[in-house]
């Protein structure tokens, strides 16, 4: 599974204006809603937080990757988001969060959600793709290093 199987660059939202994780969750899944790719947005979020309730996907290094599974959904699809002046999202070390990849599964499909997990966690494991990202000048930008990024590995 490639990244871009399931993110376009419609998807991607080169700065988030939201100062909390609530917020965030809800401009990352708007666009996910505007394409047609998830139904109302209130239940995604309502997904959303409640799995951020078993603790926070800030996984620390200014990274979050928020998910959840949902019924009456077809296929995992995600959402990116930056905030260049970061969010407090609970992440494990306390920093603020600049880089979002948001990840909404059909509710039985543990095999893909968890490879997409796997492989967004090792693209932001390298410190050269986050910087990459955080100096983007736009969307098409953001998108074209997140492709790059996922022919690699």
């Amino acid at each position: 599974m490639k990244i871009t199987d399931i993110l376009d660059e419609a998807s991607v939202v080169q700065d988030l204006r939201s100062a909390n994780k609530k917020g965030v969750l809800e401009e990352l899944s708007n666009v996910l809603v505007q394409e047609g790719r998830l139904p109302e947005q209130d239940r995604v979020v309502e997904v959303l937080l409640e799995r951020e309730k078993i603790g926070s996907t800030g996984i620390g290094d200014g990274i979050a990757i928020p998910h959840g599974k949902m019924k009456g959904i077809k296929e995992l699809v995600a959402s990116f988001g930056r905030s260049m002046k970061g969010v407090n999202f609970e992440s494990v070390d306390k920093k603020p969060t600049h880089l979002f990849f948001l990840l909404v599964a059909p509710e039985n499909s543990a095999g893909v959600h968890l490879k997409a997990l796997a492989r967004i966690s090792h693209l932001l494991k390298d410190p050269g793709f986050r910087n990459r990202l955080m100096e983007a000048r736009d969307r098409q930008d953001l998108f074209r290093i997140i492709v790059e990024a996922d022919q690699k590995l």
